[in-house]
């Protein structure tokens, strides 16, 4: 068993999500000034005015996970069904787990009184208009982490604040291998969420060769029984004759970054992504 150990840097507390379908998104929602914004993929996408709790108590803070969506549910304190023009939940329900209530009591959710949103109405939930939460409706994974602040820093800065990764930065890593932790000379890159590493050193470190094909630019690796063809930026790679879609490697000051989430396609490996421990787990 190898463990990639993602060794980061001080003050730097990447996100991770149980599921991978939510990996790369976050939803903050500022009480502050009632917006939501919502970021995918390290970058912020969109921001809406939202309405929130008629008292500061009433909507929660913190960080939270989306855990039901739901279309058309009922208002059962009032027996509306759902879909009916009168139900003060619109028609999408993006349930949040808080305290046990396993998404059935807060949500981001539509109205029935567009009026309302921008204003500190609601009775802890948080409103959208209705055209604004279809569009955010089907872009949202369950288990997407929901973070709810009261603050004066741009969306930005909290998601970051959170522990959220902003557009690029890198950090120092290491690999981890029966035992043995070696830290690599060259460091790490967090992209809009997506890990990048050092591909000349990860494939010495995996006891593999690379060397130039002549003629054609490309990269040619093996590692165990895989060849791969690799052309330095581009998002296609050969892997024992067969070609396959990827993102694209990047160059990183002169060395050549691959996403570690193409390990497994490219080198036949098992991969584990551990949000805890910051850590990947490869079965070779």
């Amino acid at each position: 068993m190898l463990v990639f150990g993602l060794l980061f840097a001080a003050g730097f507390t990447g996100v991770g999500k149980a599921e991978a379908a939510a990996g790369s998104d976050l939803i903050i929602v500022n009480k502050k000034t009632n917006k939501l914004a919502y970021f995918s993929e390290g970058r912020l996408v969109k921001i809406f005015p939202v309405a929130t709790g008629k008292s500061k108590e009433l909507t929660p803070e913190g960080s939270f996970k989306m855990v039901v969506k739901v279309k058309n549910r009922p208002y059962y304190k009032e027996k509306i069904p759902g879909g009916d023009p009168a139900n003060p939940l619109g028609d999408r329900w993006l349930g949040l787990e808080v305290n046990g209530t396993y998404g059935t009591t807060y949500a981001i959710h539509g109205n029935n009184n567009e009026s309302s949103i921008g204003k500190y109405v609601s009775a802890g939930c948080i409103r959208m208009h209705n055209d604004d939460i279809h569009w955010l409706y089907p872009k949202i994974a369950k288990n997407t982490r929901v973070i709810i602040t009261t603050s004066t820093l741009a969306m930005e800065n909290i998601a970051t604040k959170n522990g959220y990764s902003v557009g690029s930065k890198t950090f120092a890593g290491a690999f981890e291998m029966d035992g043995v932790t070696t830290k690599l000379k060259d460091p790490f890159l967090m992209d809009n969420s997506r890990v990048f590493v050092p591909l000349r050193e990860s494939v010495a470190l995996l006891g593999g060769s690379l060397q130039s094909e002549a003629g054609t630019g490309a990269l040619l690796i093996t590692i165990g029984n895989r060849t791969v063809s690799h052309k330095p930026l581009s998002g296609q790679a050969v892997v024992n004759g067969k070609t396959l879609t990827m993102p694209a490697s990047r160059n990183e000051n002169g060395r050549l970054m691959i996403p570690l989430s193409t390990l497994p396609e490219l080198f036949g490996i098992q991969v584990q992504w551990s949000s805890e421990s910051q850590s990947v787990k490869i079965n070779l």
